[in-house]
């Protein structure tokens, strides 16, 4: 009887050994990948050449060279990052939600969107500016966009404010998309396209359009790219010591260069952490 007691008890305990074994080799890690190693989430645009895009290679552009240096200084590999789509009227929401640990896709510091999110940076000083044909001399200032035929996205402001505030004699042609734009811009049906000048210049570093277009240089507003974090989030600190070491070891500008280089974009220096210009 003792014997059989002793083998019961045994053979329980071996029971409860193997399901802890099973529960914790099953577990998943923070981010709920199942894996066991530790994941980070990171939102950006799927749909910006130059800037974010996704493609059947994978992920490129200038946002997402600056996340995957941001990543591994925060002690992520670049097969730990799970990227996320992050349109510009998700940003705030993903990041109060938790969807994402930061948001790096063209995301301008702004009064208004610092009061829900925080952003670490600025890591970009963009421009509003006008993109036109290579072989145009003819615009040279933004009163030059009156008269002309100016692209204008449906849905974005840029355009609308040129016309409004600066050439409000400009003749707006509303497309559906950048790359509809450019195709205009391509064959003379349009004159002019206008929004960041990063942007743009992602779009015309594509190698259809290489050497097709050029920038006017008009750096109409002052666009401070920043990375979004939860409000609160201690990420933001250890962001901004990634950022500076990026810029430090030269390579930010490695990063400008490659993605925006083919559209002879002429960037200002890397802004320094916290140094918003209105």
């Amino acid at each position: 009887m003792k014997l059989r007691k002793v083998t019961a008890a045994s053979a329980a305990v071996l029971a409860l050994s193997v399901a802890a074994t099973a529960c914790g080799s099953g577990d998943s890690d923070d981010k709920g990948s199942g894996s066991g190693s530790k994941k980070i989430s990171i939102g950006i645009k799927f749909d910006q050449p130059g800037i974010g895009q996704k493609t059947p290679q994978g992920y490129s552009g200038f946002d997402v060279d600056v996340a995957t240096y941001v990543a591994k200084k925060l002690g992520y590999d670049a097969g730990q990052i799970e990227w996320k789509e992050s349109k510009s009227q998700d940003r705030e929401t993903m990041l109060q939600r938790g969807d994402v640990d930061f948001i790096v896709a063209s995301y301008s510091i702004t009064p208004e969107r610092a009061e829900k999110v925080d952003f670490a940076g600025p890591y970009l000083l963009a421009h509003q500016d006008v993109l036109i044909a290579a072989d145009d001399s003819s615009i040279k200032s933004a009163a030059d966009l009156n008269g002309k035929k100016l692209c204008s996205v449906t849905g974005s402001t840029s355009a609308q404010n040129v016309k409004d505030k600066l050439a409000p004699k400009a003749n707006l042609q509303k497309y559906p998309t950048y790359s509809a734009c450019l195709t205009g811009l391509q064959n003379g049906a349009i004159e002019a396209l206008t929004t960041d000048d990063s942007i743009l210049a992602g779009y015309a570093s594509q190698s259809q359009f290489k050497g097709k277009f050029k920038l006017a240089g008009l750096k109409m507003t002052n666009e401070n790219y920043g990375i979004g974090v939860k409000k609160g989030s201690d990420l933001k600190a250890k962001i901004n010591t990634a950022l500076e070491a990026m810029v430090s070891d030269q390579s930010w500008q490695k990063a400008v260069d490659k993605n925006f280089g083919p559209a002879n974009y002429k960037n200002d220096p890397a802004p320094k952490i916290g140094d918003v210009k209105s």
